[in-house]
């Protein structure tokens, strides 16, 4: 499967597509599984409370981001590659953040949450044929592609690791 044609996707996508490296569809989920949770693994539990500035995210906040993130991409991707012609919606993170409660929970718990999400999305990427991964449809009020999702949801997790190696440890 070639890489994601960039003309499909919304531009502000761009950024997270460049940042995936592997362009076979299970390999990269493979990698998109393994990096991020063996990354999460080697931060301590004391530190997932911390944001690097205020008003910033904490660890744990950025985390459920991507999850929730991950959620909302694999969604779209269904419903464009079921043919559903249904305008999908954006969603503001601030807002999902805000009402996470992602600062009761755990290390231990985000990361299993994580990790069951992420099989999901591997699983639901594997079930699509080539027609589906080609299927286009709008989300956000932009056109957009499930093999471009694909990318797109594993560069939003890459983005937020650099953004942690970077700003946080």
């Amino acid at each position: 499967m070639p890489r994601p044609d960039l003309s499909r996707v919304p531009a502000y996508y761009h950024n997270y597509i460049s940042k995936v490296q592997n362009e076979e569809l299970g390999a990269l989920f493979i990698d998109h599984q393994r990096q991020f949770l063996d990354f999460l693994a080697d931060v301590p539990a004391e530190k997932w409370d911390h944001a690097y500035a205020p008003g910033k995210w904490t660890i744990k906040e950025l985390v459920q981001h991507v999850i929730d993130a991950e959620r909302i991409f694999t969604y779209r991707a269904l419903c464009i590659a079921r043919k559903d012609t249904t305008s999908l919606p954006g969603f503001d993170e601030n807002t999902y953040v805000a009402h996470s409660k992602a600062g009761n929970r755990t290390k231990i718990d985000l990361v299993a949450e994580l990790q069951a999400v992420q099989r999901a999305s591997a699983t639901l990427f594997a079930s699509f044929d080539d027609e589906q991964l080609e299927s286009t449809g709008i989300a956000n009020g932009k056109p957009v592609y499930v093999l471009g999702i694909a990318f797109i949801l594993v560069g939003h997790t890459l983005h937020h690791m650099d953004i942690l190696k970077d700003r946080y440890l």
